[in-house]
Parts: C-alpha cells; structure tokens; sequence
C-alpha cells in the first residue's frame, strides 16, 4: 500500500484536511505500507512557499511522518507535459479558443447534453502547434486551453471534455518563469498518482464526480493506475471550513490570521491549545463513512478534555475579580501546600498563599441568589478551594450598584475545608487568588466562531458571532507569571487554557482552550427550557 495527502499551498491545514491526513497516514502505517506528502501546486497566482512551509509544519505536528522528502506536482510538469502532447498525438485532446464562459455554456447541464466546440475537430498538427505556442507565451491568460476530448453528451459534466491546461504568466513559487501554461488540477491528480506509484488515492466525496476522468485518464495513456475511493468530508457546525471561507475572514481582516484561536485550522487550533493526540483521537471517533453528516463541536472539545484532564497542572485564577477583605484575619499570609493535579502524584505540588486580600469571582457572590445558587451570599458562607470556609460580614457598592468589595469573617479550623463542630457546611467550592502577590493576565475566552451551525457562503460575515473572542483583565497565581510558551493548565473551576505566543515576560497571555465541563449540552439545556 501507497497513500498520499495532496494539499495545495494555497492556504493553511484545517479540521477536515487533519481528517484525510490521518486516514491515509495510518491505513498505510498499518498495512506495512508508505505515506507521502505531495503538494499539488498548479495554480501559481494563490500558491505561495510560506504556506509550504505552514503545511509541512502542521503534518509533522499532527505525527503524521512521510517517506522521503516532500513531493511537488511541479516536480511532474515535465512528464505531465510529455503525457498532455501524447494525448494530442492520440486526438484524444485538442486546443480550444473559447473563453471560459462560452465553454462553461456549451458544457450543458444534468438535464442537457454539451454541445461540441466549433474547435473540436482540429487536426493534430494545428493542436500541436498551438500548444507549443501556449507554452512559448504567444497567447494571453485565458485565450486559449487544451481540453480533452472525451464525449459532449456524457451524463456526467465532468466528463464533457473538460480543461486540461489553462494559460498563466503568473510566476511559480518553485518552477519561476519557466512555464506559461499550467495543468489543471483533475490532470494532475490521477497523473501525479500514477508517477509516483500511489495504490490507493482517499478523496472526500466532492470527487466521486470526478473518478471516471481519473480512470479515463490512466487507461487512455495506459500508465499505472492508483484506485480511488471516496469518503465523506468533515463537517463541524459553528464554523466554517472550506479554504475559500477561511481566506476570506484572513484576507477581510475579520479574524487574527490563519492562526486565529476561533478558526478550525490546525494552526489556530494548536495555537488555542489543542494537541495533536486529541485530534486524532476525534478523528477516530468520527470514523469513515459515505454519508455527509455534521458534527457538533462537544464532540472535538470532549476529545481535548479528556486529555488536558489528565495531563494539565491546576492553577488558581480569577477572570473577573472582586476583592474580598477578611475582616478577622489578624496574622501573617499563610503558605497552604496543593496538589498540581488531584489524581496524579508525580506532578507534585505546589504552594498557594492565603491572607487578609483575597480576590474572587464576581459571580462567585450575589447579594440577591437565585434558587440553586451555591456560592458566597448573604447569610451563607462559602469554602475556598484549597484554604478556609469564608462567611459574608458585608459588601460595598457603587453608585450603579456594582459590587466593588465583599467583608467576610474567618470560620477558624476550616483549613483544607474542614467543618469545625458546630459550624454550618458550605454548599460551594469557589476559587480564589490573593489579592497582594496574584499575577496579571489577559485571558482570552473563545466562544463559536458563528452564530449559526452552518454558514451561508452569501452571507459569512452576518454569521459570525459578535461574542467569538472576549478578553479578561484575570489575576492568578504568581507562577503563571514566568510560565513558558505553550503550557498547558487547568484553572480550577474555570477551564483549560494555554500560555499564548504575544505573553511577555511578566505579563502572560493564556489562551482558553475548552471550558471544563461541556456548554454545548448548558445550551442545548437552557434551549430546551426556553421551547
């Protein structure tokens, strides 16, 4: 077995494309067989080596390891060439002068037949010659073609002669000036496959259309011929994932860039937090079938809890703080030794400061709580994670009514949560910092990149949701000051996040990943009750 993944340089990996990588990686890893990376780059004007670069860096970081150096189809335009002037010898191919709306027209449709271009009988010697003078760059972009010629009247439109060499005077990001005429992508495919020894070509099912050409084309000019097999793409709602889309927000200015944490693409995901075990893992799960189906995003971000829950070191940290005054804490900060990670002892452990300046979550207290409420209220205390059981003495306000600071009263002996004989239980656990030596932070919290499951290519950017990327002013624990690039924690309470690439020093930015338990199922929740 021989697999390859094809992408063209014209953009970045994203979810669906980590689907196929992984299929035709590990269907050849199990079979004893080889993988290679090819990029099928026809199209000189979108086409660029920095997105070589960002591709060959996403396959590796996936774990999906090819077989010798990386492949160009541009490696092949010499023996594409060769077979493109076989198929003219043959009169199986012939050079078209109409533009590309009358051929577009002529085509027909599923209910009509095409209709033969008045310059389909060429004889072979005018076909040749015009072909050369299309490649020596007599002709301007898109005077010309070379189509093959199979039948006008086929049921399916693939096959109504379609364009196999197009004119492009735009330089290549690897061949330069040296070619004016370039092969189109189904010549190229099945050809590519063939020279490089490809038994099993995996496509996403867009190109179940296109399969007669791909075997056409292999039996016509009798080389090797790969198999191709079909599969539905990935869909994930909430966002989009076409490259087409993608550059558009990119180019629009209407997202950080192809590694914007929102976006689906595997740099964005590997920037927000993502690893490459769980996306693989989803890919898995996801299975392969022939169906086209949609998935929602707990799905991906089940995957990636599951893992940062055993892995991920805890943290204290508070998003949107208020400050809390322990009224009867007469003595020094306290140091309190925690676990990082409840369940797994060779991550060690760490100290957390406890004193008379705590801040917690602004949602962690209501002056007026609603039923099931379980946090810090008037006439209820409430257990800080790690440390002491706090009771309310009091709150302040601002003229608009906002909580600007809380009083609390010390429950003595409840270190660690304990109940001293006599004291109430607290129902709620909420985190805290302390106020004098926590850290600032910007937290970035992501949320869908739509509003809407699916998007309408008309409308994308109405789709998008206007909450997508909220920013918090958070305060944690003075460690995740000097945390490195990339580092992964838990904020108890809070959800997964990553050390960001803009952090500096002193100053971290994290990044959520998944918030720590599902929302999708709160929302599916709160919908419900709603209808």
């Amino acid at each position: 077995m021989r697999t390859r993944f094809p992408p063209e340089p014209s953009g970045h990996l994203h979810l669906g494309h980590a689907k196929a990588l992984h299929l035709s990686h590990a269907l050849a890893r199990e079979n004893g067989g080889s993988f290679h990376l090819r990029f099928d780059d026809t199209n000189p004007e979108t086409e660029r080596s920095e997105h070589v670069e960002g591709i060959k860096r996403d396959v590796r970081w996936l774990g999906a390891d090819w077989d010798g150096g990386a492949l160009f189809a541009s490696d092949h335009f010499e023996r594409l060439h060769a077979l493109a002037l076989r198929l003219i010898r043959a009169g199986k191919a012939y050079v078209d002068d109409l533009p590309a709306h009358e051929i577009s027209r002529l085509r027909g449709t599923l209910e009509r037949g095409g209709e033969d271009s008045p310059f389909r009988g060429r004889p072979v010697r005018e076909n040749l010659d015009l072909f050369a003078r299309m490649g020596a760059g007599e002709f301007p972009d898109g005077s010309r073609c070379l189509r093959a010629k199979i039948d006008m009247k086929a049921p399916n439109v693939t096959m109504r002669d379609p364009v196999l060499y197009r004119i492009r005077s735009a330089p290549h990001h690897r061949t330069g000036t040296r070619w004016r005429i370039y092969p189109t992508y189904d010549f190229t495919h099945p050809l590519s496959d063939s020279i490089e020894g490809i038994t099993h070509s995996l496509c996403t099912l867009e190109f179940e259309d296109h399969r007669p050409l791909y075997d056409w084309l292999c039996r016509t000019l009798d080389v090797h011929h790969p198999r191709q097999i079909e599969f539905a793409r990935l869909n994930l709602d909430h966002t989009v994932m076409g490259k087409r889309h993608l550059a558009r927000l990119v180019d629009g200015g209407l997202v950080g860039g192809w590694d914007d944490p929102r976006l689906p693409t595997i740099a964005g995901m590997r920037r927000r937090g993502y690893t490459p075990s769980s996306i693989r893992a989803f890919c898995e799960r996801v299975g392969v079938t022939k169906k086209e189906t949609s998935i929602g995003p707990a799905a991906l971000e089940a995957c990636v809890r599951e893992e940062l829950d055993a892995s991920a070191p805890r943290r204290l940290a508070v998003l949107d703080p208020v400050r809390v005054t322990v009224e009867d804490w007469e003595g020094d900060d306290v140091d309190i030794e925690v676990p990082n990670h409840p369940l797994d002892p060779s991550l060690g452990t760490r100290t957390v400061t406890f004193g008379r300046e705590l801040f917690i979550e602004r949602a962690d207290f209501a002056e007026d709580p609603p039923k099931g409420y379980r946090r810090l209220a008037p006439g209820r205390g409430v257990r800080l994670k790690y440390a002491f059981i706090l009771e309310h003495a009091g709150h302040s306000k601002d003229a608009d009514g906002r909580v600007t600071g809380i009083s609390c009263r010390l429950v003595r002996g409840s270190l660690g949560g304990r109940v001293p004989e006599g004291a109430a239980k607290p129902k709620g656990i909420v985190g805290w910092v302390h106020a004098g030596r926590a850290a600032d932070a910007e937290v970035r919290l992501y949320g869908p990149l739509l509003s809407v499951p699916r998007a309408r290519a008309d409308s994308l950017e109405d789709d998008l949701a206007p909450d997508s990327l909220r920013v918090a002013r958070a305060k944690v624990e003075p460690r995740l000051a000097g945390a490195a690039v990339g580092e992964a924690f838990q904020f108890e309470r809070q959800g997964y996040f990553r050390v960001d690439e803009d952090s500096r020093e002193g100053r971290p930015v994290l990044n959520r990943t998944v918030e720590l338990k599902d929302p999708w199922a709160r929302r599916a929740a709160l919908a419900s009750k709603t209808l």
